[in-house]
């Protein structure tokens, strides 16, 4: 296990440039080789369909498959073998991101903007949407139920959901079982940039969608950039980077409940990063403490002990000056534990998901409170929003103009017309206009 570093730094002390580096994230991966790698992968995906999914599936996954499609007989098999427990908590963290999601349904907007000039913006569920739920080293049913319920609440007339098999060729049970909650009906057992090739370019067994969501790993991540890219009215969800958290805490917090938010985020992977922003030097140097404690009772400790290396311990003069450090660097997760942190919010931003006061885990986010845990990483939080219901649907403007709603406004559209050399614009009004005094 590689031993974490504990060195903290003191912000005040740090020149602009030093503070800019304290902040950097882990580089992501990115290279001409992993390019022309994911290319191939794409390139053989559009000319070989199916064929190359379960070739490319045996390659990478060590699994010939017999069929990509999870059959009805399959889901009830799974439904069958877990546990009531673990049933009834998938069903309670769908029925608590489903309540969240459910409220963020839109209305249409109608303004009558002058006499006679009506605008509406409306909004329709994307057709069709592709889930990518990541296997890697553990199941993942809460990515499925984040991005599955949204896309049941908005009525997407296609869902389709692709996962990597294990080396048996299967799909978790919680997975399949997660899926069917939120009424998908379309599961794959393909993963990696070959399973984003076929959403996006579509074989015989997998139709294209319109918007692929969900995280992955350097490969899926570099094939979404690729293809949303090359493929005319093909989307993705957000840019993504490995995950992160930031704690902001004072005097006041319990440095234990600090050290496990820390480690939390630390297992997901080596290239996670944690930080730490406290005025208490006290706080800082215990919650050091803890982490080395917690840290050997954890099954993932190898992991999280990598990203550890790289993790980041702040002191500054005040919380003020804390805030502005969470600020900078634009957090997908950020944790308040001090003694008052409702008077931060409206202080803080760029953030993906705020969890306030000492009882608010990172965690609870992730599977149940309700909250989506899709969120933009990599600093992205300055300009992306966490994934929301709004994210499976598409926005558009009706206008509707009476003969003297367009008299009304006709100066207007022909003057700036005139402003711009545009006559055939300018002629579409003027016509108008020559019509109606004709009759």
């Amino acid at each position: 296990m590689m031993t974490p570093s504990y060195d903290t730094l003191q912000w005040q002390a740090l020149d602009e440039n030093a503070r800019k580096d304290v902040l950097q994230r882990p580089v992501l991966a990115s290279s001409e080789i992993l390019s022309a790698q994911v290319a191939s992968i794409v390139e053989k995906v559009q000319e070989e369909g199916d064929q190359a999914l379960f070739a490319l599936t045996e390659k990478f996954d060590g699994v010939a498959l017999k069929q990509l499609a999870i059959t009805e007989q399959q889901v009830e098999q799974a439904k069958a073998r877990l546990s009531a427990k673990r049933l009834q908590s998938l069903q309670q963290a769908y029925d608590q991101i489903f309540a969240f999601h459910n409220a963020q349904q839109f209305s249409d907007i109608t303004v009558e903007t002058s006499p006679g000039v009506v605008c509406t913006l409306k909004s329709e569920a994307i057709e069709s949407v592709g889930l990518y739920i990541p296997a890697g080293s553990a199941p993942l049913p809460s990515t499925v139920l984040m991005l599955g319920v949204p896309a049941k609440i908005a009525q997407c007339d296609r869902v389709v959901l692709v996962c990597p098999p294990d080396k048996n060729g299967n799909i978790a049970d919680e997975i399949i079982v997660a899926a069917n909650l939120c009424n998908v009906n379309e599961i794959y057992t393909v993963g990696g940039a070959q399973a984003i090739a076929a959403l996006a370019l579509g074989t015989n067994t997998i139709k294209a969608v319109n918007k692929v969501f969900g995280p992955g790993n350097k490969y899926v991540t570099e094939a979404k950039k690729q293809l949303s890219q090359q493929i005319p009215g093909f989307a993705i969800d957000m840019p993504a980077g490995p995950s992160e958290v930031l704690v902001i805490a004072d005097d006041k917090a319990n440095p234990e409940f600090v050290a496990a938010d820390l480690l939390s985020q630390a297992e997901h992977g080596p290239d996670s990063q944690v930080i730490l922003v406290s005025e208490s030097q006290r706080l800082i140097e215990q919650t050091q403490a803890a982490i080395s404690k917690q840290l050997t009772r954890l099954s993932r400790k190898d992991i999280a002990a990598q990203a550890l290396t790289h993790a980041r311990y702040i002191k500054t003069q005040s919380l003020q000056e804390s805030v502005e450090v969470s600020n900078s660097y634009g957090p997908e997760h950020l944790i308040v534990q001090t003694e008052s942190p409702q008077q931060l919010i409206g202080q803080l931003r760029n953030a993906g998901s705020i969890f306030l006061g000492a009882y608010s885990p990172e965690s609870a986010g992730d599977y149940a409170s309700g909250t989506n845990h899709v969120l933009p990483t990599y600093g992205y939080s300055k300009v992306y929003s966490s994934l929301s219901l709004a994210d499976f649907s598409r926005r558009y403007t009706v206008q509707t103009l009476s003969k003297q709603g367009l008299a009304n406004i006709a100066p207007c559209i022909l003057e700036l017309t005139d402003a711009e050399g545009l006559d055939a614009h300018g002629n579409a009004v003027s016509i108008r206009l020559e019509t109606n005094n004709e009759q």
